[in-house]
């Protein structure tokens, strides 16, 4: 468990809204896991799930009350991201401004990283 750098910044109306999904999911006492993974329309896609488990090598951190995870292989890809929350007349939605997207497709959560390979799947 490395907690030496700050990966993620995540701003006081997404943390309200992660604490909402957490009760609504009854997950309380669970951990916002950030991640890439492969796929959607620019070949890398944002994941953020609750998690109960730590990893040895996960950097660690806590903002506005949640304990936030993120694995060091996705570390360098999320460096100094923003996750924010936005309410608008057609709803809300998590919004993710990453200074290391080379690319973004316009759904807002397909990416293309200079650190990872990825191939895009197509957009339908």
């Amino acid at each position: 468990m490395t907690s030496e750098k700050q990966v993620i910044i995540l701003t006081e109306a997404a943390a309200f809204q992660v604490k909402e999904m957490m009760v609504h999911n009854e997950e309380q006492n669970a951990i916002l896991r950030i991640a890439v993974k492969g796929g959607g329309c620019s070949g890398l896609s944002y994941g953020m799930t609750f998690d109960q488990v730590v990893n040895e090598d996960d950097f660690t951190d806590e903002q506005h009350g949640i304990k936030m995870i993120v694995s060091t292989e996705d570390a360098a890809i999320l460096q100094n991201t923003k996750i924010d929350f936005k309410q608008s007349l057609m709803g809300g939605g998590f919004t993710i401004d990453n200074p290391n997207a080379l690319a973004s497709c316009g759904c807002g959560t397909s990416f293309k990283a200079a650190a990872r390979e990825s191939t895009p799947e197509v957009c339908e």
